[in-house]
């Protein structure tokens, strides 16, 4: 089991910045994968940004690319996603999954552990 607890929403003008968080806790040791998903009003949930435990290989939306960036704090246990240059379009909740399935990729699979989320509202 793997409890996942995320921070750092909030609102911000269109250009903005920030940056989430997301603390792991429990059996972390057995984390394969963790990505960033977000879910807007009336949208289905898409991914954001995966990366394999340890900081290895990230991998985003096209969206999103360019302009946030996943990263890991081993020592932490922690997930950031920092988001730059934010668009009103990006408004949405955020959530932090893990999952421990070995092997294959982090952006395409289904996603076992999530956290409560975080809401990021970007005005124009």
């Amino acid at each position: 089991q793997v409890h996942l607890v995320e921070s750092g929403g909030g609102s911000v003008q269109d250009g903005g910045s920030l940056r989430l968080s997301c603390a792991a806790s429990g059996s972390t040791a057995s984390i394969y994968c963790m990505g960033w998903f977000r879910q807007a009003p009336g949208k289905e949930r898409e991914a954001v940004a995966t990366i394999y435990n340890g900081g290895r290989w990230p991998n985003y939306a096209e969206s999103v690319k360019g302009r946030f960036t996943i990263s890991q704090d081993n020592a932490k246990n922690t997930v950031y996603l920092q988001l730059n240059s934010l668009k009103p379009d990006d408004t949405a909740m955020y959530y932090c999954a893990a999952d421990f399935k070995f092997g294959g990729s982090c952006y395409r699979r289904e996603y076992n552990y999530w956290g409560q989320g975080t809401q990021v509202t970007v005005s124009s």
